[in-house]
């Protein structure tokens, strides 16, 4: 296993609040022709309205308790804070939305600093509290019109507690007394599972903070990792043949390009099959800028591994090159202009012919943007 232990991916940066995480790559953004609709809040169908005001009792501060006692306190502020409130109803539940809010802060900063908090007792009542807040079934989007290009992305209004939650699971699974030993009686496929459905919130918050997660999870449960490559795998498949419509296809892109950078050398053939079946037609798809950036950067890992995958990589990309987008084939040339600069030149005799006649193509072409980008290929001292 240790052949696919994740390396720190090549550039990380800070969660929305401190934890770390992977950069954010701006895949060939375009800019909006038509005004972009402004920001919508809206709430999972996580919360089931109970009818009466929740109460929940206030409990004393972890530090103004002896030691001795505060394990036992931590489980019950715990349990208090699987409670979900309704953040669309404004108006509702104000003092004790707070005293969540307080809570959840206080639990995080006591995974941060002490000790001897985690014990067997508490890795269950930790994901129980995790689960009940950020597993729900996210709601559809509210315009069957939602450009993700184009439009602001829906954003989740129960975020001040949600984000707090998230923090605090990314310090619980970073602790140096957490044990995967024990944890992954509770952090199994069904979590993992559940945790990938998230990545298509519309929320970006969110994905970041899922994107930090998974890669924690990766990295510390050797018995998750196939696991999550295959559903990772399943992801793509659905994406690119049946909906073409999955918003974190981007972070897990990110991801994958942490997981590539691990493998052992010679590369599997399960690893080359993802490469040619997954990888490769990701570049049909209509929303392809979304990603792009992500996706050429984990193709170039690969062919940073195994060289005598240049020709396969090459052959793929010139079958699905497109034909009546002109966006689509500048940030194609930007992809081949990347693999080009790490190719092996036994590697490009295979497929120097039906390169360059493409390339050919790109330089007469009638759209002054694709042709400009092909001379480019000029300005490059390596080709």
């Amino acid at each position: 296993m240790m052949g696919d232990r994740p390396s720190p991916p090549r550039a990380m940066s800070s969660a929305p609040t401190t934890s770390p995480s992977v950069d954010k790559v701006d895949g060939f953004s375009r800019k909006s022709v038509r005004k972009a609709k402004q920001k919508r809040s809206q709430s999972s169908s996580q919360f089931r309205s109970q009818g009466k005001p929740i109460e929940l009792t206030p409990l004393p501060l972890l530090k103004d308790v002896p030691a001795p006692e505060q394990p036992e306190l931590f489980l019950k502020k715990l349990q208090q804070c699987c409670t979900v409130f309704d953040f669309m109803d404004t108006l509702s539940d104000l003092k004790m939305k707070e005293y969540k809010r307080s809570t959840l802060n206080e639990l995080v900063d006591y995974v941060t600093v002490s000790r001897g908090y985690l014990t067997e007792q508490a890795y269950p009542e930790v994901v129980k509290m995790v689960s009940h807040n950020i597993f729900r079934t996210l709601p559809p989007s509210d315009s069957n019109e939602f450009d993700p290009e184009e439009d602001e992305p829906t954003l989740e209004a129960s975020w001040p507690h949600l984000q707090l939650v998230y923090e605090f699971f990314i310090r619980f699974l970073e602790s140096q007394e957490f044990q995967p030993s024990i944890a992954k009686k509770y952090i199994d496929q069904k979590f993992v599972l559940q945790l990938l459905e998230l990545f298509d919130s519309e929320d970006p918050r969110e994905r970041d903070y899922l994107k930090t997660v998974l890669h924690r999870i990766y990295g510390k449960f050797l018995g998750l990792r196939a696991f999550i490559r295959k559903q990772i795998n399943n992801i793509f498949l659905r994406f690119v043949y049946e909906t073409e419509h999955f918003n974190g296809v981007a972070e897990l892109l990110e991801i994958l390009g942490s997981i590539i950078n691990g493998f052992a050398l010679p590369l599997k053939a399960e690893h080359k099959q993802f490469l040619v079946k997954v990888l490769i037609p990701l570049h049909t798809v209509r929303s392809l800028s979304l990603f792009h950036a992500q996706l050429a950067y984990c193709i170039v890992q690969f062919l940073e591994k195994d060289p005598t995958l240049t020709e396969p990589v090459i052959r793929g990309l010139l079958k699905f090159w497109p034909k009546t987008c002109s966006q689509k084939e500048v940030m194609f040339l930007g992809e081949l202009e990347e693999i080009l600069d790490v190719i092996e030149p036994t590697q490009f005799v295979k497929i120097q012919e039906p390169l360059f006649k493409q390339i050919s193509r790109c330089v007469s072409s009638p759209h002054f943007q694709v042709a400009e980008r092909a001379l480019y290929y000029w300005n490059n001292e390596y080709i």
